[in-house]
């Protein structure tokens, strides 16, 4: 009977598979980088470390950054703490992070809609990302266009600020897209008259089947928005 292998490594065997990288690790090292913040391995009742391949990952770009790019260890954190938050670090010492998402603005397929972005943007990143100017951003968030979810905002907030500061371009401010918010939570509404009741049903299956029926019926609502905006411009012809 084979043996299932196990999900985490010793701090001694997380030392095995970087020195073949980093010949000058050492258990001290990866304890130091640990109390700088710079990894957070979880810990056995007993107190033994238990390093996932997260960690090992993590400790492998620390080291890298160090060698080869010569960064202190407060650029290597902030340099985590973005890619943590779905960016990707500046190669500039200082530089912003930017995203690094590329369904940022959309592919409209019926799994996008049900997928959950790893993104979080601080404000200052959603306005330099979205190319919105700061009263740009609080009218937005004043006719509910944008919120905030904790501490951060999400790639839809950013999808959203993009298109925003798209059309300001052609002269359309934030109040004239109210209809557009509205039209939306309608679209929501819809969906849901239909995917409630699936709720409310037993079994284990009920669940995805309601995420499945939304994803779907997302995704028409989508096509169905672009047909008819389409087909009243080829009217007004």
């Amino acid at each position: 009977m084979s043996v299932p292998a196990r999900a985490y490594l010793s701090i001694g065997e997380v030392l095995g598979k970087l020195r073949g990288e980093f010949p000058d690790v050492t258990i001290s090292k990866i304890r130091f980088l640990e109390a700088e913040g710079l990894i957070d391995p979880q810990r056995t009742p007993s107190g033994y470390r238990k390093f996932t391949s997260v960690d090992l990952d993590r400790l492998r770009y620390v080291l890298a950054a160090q060698r080869d790019q010569y960064l202190p260890l407060r650029v290597i954190k902030e340099n985590l703490d973005a890619l943590d938050r779905g960016l990707t670090p500046s190669s500039i010492t200082g530089g912003a992070a930017a995203p690094r998402l590329a369904t940022l603005d959309g592919q409209f397929a019926p799994q996008h809609f049900g997928e959950e972005s790893e993104l979080r943007l601080s404000r200052s990143e959603l306005l330099q990302s979205s190319g919105l100017d700061e009263d740009q951003l609080a009218e937005l968030e004043s006719f509910g266009l944008i919120t905030i979810k904790g501490r951060y905002y999400d790639a839809d907030a950013l999808a959203v600020g993009r298109a925003v500061a798209e059309m300001a371009a052609f002269g359309i401010e934030a109040r004239h897209l109210r209809s557009f918010k509205s039209a939306a939570d309608r679209e929501v509404g819809l969906v849901e008259q239909v995917t409630t009741p699936l709720l409310r049903q037993k079994g284990a299956d009920s669940k995805a089947r309601a995420e499945e029926v939304q994803n779907e019926l997302a995704s028409i609502s989508v096509r169905l928005h672009a047909a008819l905006v389409r087909a009243g411009l080829h009217r007004s012809k």
